[in-house]
């Protein structure tokens, strides 16, 4: 036996609204269109759902069983129908996102933004955040997600963290006494911070492995080969945060910001960047201006 959604609606609006009338001013129907709906409807089913009198309606216990069980279909069909409803977003979407920023989550977040807004053709771009903000200066992307310390004006704080000196926990300073490190080259915002951070400090360094690559600079410190600085969320099984038995500095905070480029605001970059947004945790997704003013 299959229900007809209409008469079901028309059903439940009599209900809830107490009677025909009121019900066919709330649907843009005639009385007697909701009359003969619900006369189907009892015929659908064979039984009768209302008693009514002059002054008053209520239903009977099938009709109470009935409408328990015809919310609960609109209100999937609805879900059903918001979920394949086609998007009003359309267009390209050009994004940026640093490699240590990816995680599990972010991957989960395009393909559900894939999914919502079919219509939209997204670009993503995995780098380097200080190449990620000359891209956005050159309106080579829409938005990006960009690593920074906590001095910067411009964005939203999506996730706040730390940078660490990282290593392998079996790390030993060489015996001729020079920390070997591992960087990415000269456009990263880890290696900056790291390199400002030894300036002017009587530690003998030397850079022993260089690549543009997160994971292989993660593979440089499970080997030993050399130290890096790394936010604390990306250390791994294996790893130590080293520091003052190395007589290494302390490292500044970090934040990952969300930064529009210079192309005009689209509804697209507007739907990402809430997605975004609820990605990350409450007290962390608001304006950098706004954390500045709290904090003082």
């Amino acid at each position: 036996m299959d229900f007809d959604p209409a008469l079901l609606r028309t059903f439940v609006a009599v209900k809830e609204a107490g009677g025909f009338t009121r019900a066919a001013e709330r649907l843009y129907l005639t009385q007697s269109a909701v009359s003969h709906q619900i006369r189907r409807l009892e015929e659908h089913v064979g039984r009768p759902l209302l008693h009514r009198t002059t002054r008053k309606l209520n239903l009977t216990q099938d009709g109470e069983d009935l409408l328990r069980y015809a919310k609960q279909a609109l209100q999937s069909l609805d879900t059903l129908n918001a979920r394949f409803r086609p998007s009003p977003i359309a267009g390209v979407l050009r994004v940026g996102v640093p490699e240590n920023f990816m995680g599990s989550q972010f991957p989960k977040l395009l393909c559900q933004f894939a999914r919502t807004f079919p219509g939209v053709r997204l670009e993503v771009c995995a780098g380097i955040s200080l190449d990620l903000r000359e891209m956005l200066a050159g309106g080579e992307l829409d938005l990006a997600i960009v690593l920074g310390v906590p001095a910067g004006k411009d964005g939203v704080v999506v996730r706040r963290t730390q940078f660490v000196w990282a290593a392998a926990e079996y790390f030993e300073l060489p015996a001729n006494g020079s920390l070997p490190l591992a960087f990415a080259p000269s456009s990263c915002i880890c290696r900056q911070v790291g390199l400002d951070a030894l300036d002017g400090t009587p530690i003998d360094w030397h850079i022993a492995f260089t690549s543009q690559s997160v994971r292989d600079l993660l593979a440089a410190v499970h080997g030993g080969f050399g130290v890096a600085v790394l936010t604390r969320d990306n250390l791994e099984p294996g790893m130590k945060v080293i520091g003052d038995g190395y007589g290494l500095p302390a490292l500044p905070s970090a934040d990952f910001l969300l930064i529009r480029g210079k192309t005009d605001a689209t509804p697209a970059a507007d739907a990402f960047a809430r997605l975004v947004l609820e990605m990350a945790e409450p007290e962390q997704a608001e304006p950098v201006e706004r954390k500045r003013k709290r904090a003082a």
